[in-house]
Order: structure tokens, then sequence, then C-alpha cells
């Protein structure tokens, strides 16, 4: 379990996010949706430790994470950041095998190789996998660091809109393979999701926050609701039922 409590985090004199406390269930897939300020990823990169909180605590199965050691928390915890920039000349090969540097520190084994290998096949990536990251689209960029935190086979995977960039057919892609790794592997996925009909086909949690704190959280069939998401976006969303599914329509 996550646990983050009374987190804070300003920007000069601005608040990211003020004093957010949330569990986040083992084993699930938690989104995180709200409008575009509203501290999602500011929370994501607290808990990921890539940002340090002015106050509060985050604990990862009772680990402090600000106090744990960094190599041991790359092993239980990985994140994708919306902006991904390298400066070396990597193929999508390179870029998969360093997300297993927290165990081999650059010396792949089997294992590692086996990991590799799955991850590259898990994103369909077979026939891109000699080419440079320069010489790809920004899906099929995407696509790559997706496969790189995958490969780094952690329990827990934060991802930050992971869907930018991509076409409608590698949006399911990705959703569907997330799905999969909770389902049989038991990974527990948090994301940040600005398309709620995502939020809602493929989550199994959802926390909505605004102007920094959560407004509201809870399963999805409880979210995916016309008055919550009035409190949420400030829009009336009617709600359909497609294939057991609820689709929002937001765009009427």
């Amino acid at each position: 379990m996550i646990e983050a409590r009374g987190i804070t985090k300003r920007y000069g004199d601005k608040h990211g996010i003020h004093a957010v406390t949330t569990s986040i269930a083992k084993g699930k897939i938690t989104s995180f949706i709200g409008p575009n300020g509203a501290g999602k990823s500011t929370l994501l990169s607290v808990i990921s430790r890539l940002f340090a909180p002015d106050a509060g605590q985050v604990l990862i199965d009772g680990l402090d994470v600000g106090k744990t050691d960094s190599a041991e928390l790359a092993k239980k915890i990985s994140i994708l950041k919306q902006a991904n920039s390298i400066n070396v000349r990597l193929t999508v090969l390179d870029l998969v095998q360093f997300g297993r540097f927290p165990y081999s520190k650059g010396r792949l084994n089997a294992d590692d190789l086996k990991h590799v290998e799955a991850s590259i096949r898990y994103m369909e990536l077979e026939t891109l996998q000699d080419k440079y990251l320069d010489q790809l689209s920004g899906g099929q960029k995407q696509r790559a660091f997706i496969a790189m935190v995958l490969a780094q086979d952690t329990e827990y995977i934060l991802l930050d809109e992971p869907l930018n960039n991509l076409d409608m057919k590698h949006s399911v892609q990705i959703m569907k393979v997330l799905r999969r790794l909770t389902d049989e592997l038991g990974k527990t996925i948090v994301l940040v999701l600005h398309d709620i009909n995502f939020a809602s086909a493929y989550s199994d949690f959802i926390v909505a926050m605004r102007e920094g704190e959560i407004v509201r959280e809870g399963p999805t069939d409880e979210m995916i609701d016309t008055a919550v998401l009035r409190d949420i976006y400030d829009m009336h969303i009617p709600i359909h039922v497609v294939d057991g599914k609820k689709v929002c329509v937001y765009f009427s």
C-alpha cells in the first residue's frame, strides 16, 4: 500500500498541493484525474521521491520513501514522467536495458535479458528495437519509455500521462498491458490521466484533485457519476453505459 500523509509541496508563494492525504490500494489500478494545475503530477512526483515534500510523509509498504536507500527504492517503485529527454544517442534496446540497471548495474544476465525481451514484446517494439530514439515518432518513443519502466519490474509503477502522443490503438494497447500487469502479476499501477473515459474503462479506483487538494476519491463506479464529475470539473457530463462500461459524454 502507498500512504500519503499530509503532503504539501509549494512552488514559491503558491501551493502545488496542500495537506494531501490518501491511500492507494495494492494490486490495483488507481487513476489521478482533475483539471490542469490540480496537482496530480506533483503528487505523483512526491510519492516517487522525484520531489521532496515541504511537509508530510509517504510510506510504501511501511517504508518511509524519504529515508529509503535509492537503490532499494528503485527495485520497489518506478516512474515515467511526462517529459523524457536523454542526452546520449540510444537505441530502443539500449533504453529498455537501462530499466534493469537497479539489478544489473550495467552487467546484464539472463534474467535481465528475459525482462527486457518481454517488455519489448509487450509494447510491440520488436521491429523497432534497433532503431535510435531520434528516429522514432512521438508515440513510438513513448512506448519505448514505457517498455523501459516495465523492464524495471517494480511492484509499484507510476505513470504521468502515459497516453500523451499516442493514437487510439496504442493508447488502448498500453491500458490493456497495464490491466494485465495488475490482474496477472499483481502490480500496483498509479496513473495521471486526462481522458476520464480511459480512467472509467480501466481503473479500479479514482482520486480526483482540484486546486491542489483531493476533492473526491473512491471506486471507479462511484466516481464516474454526473454529480461527482461536476464537483471536479465544474461542468455537466452526461454518462451512458456501453458494453457495461460508463462513457462520459463531455463534448456535448
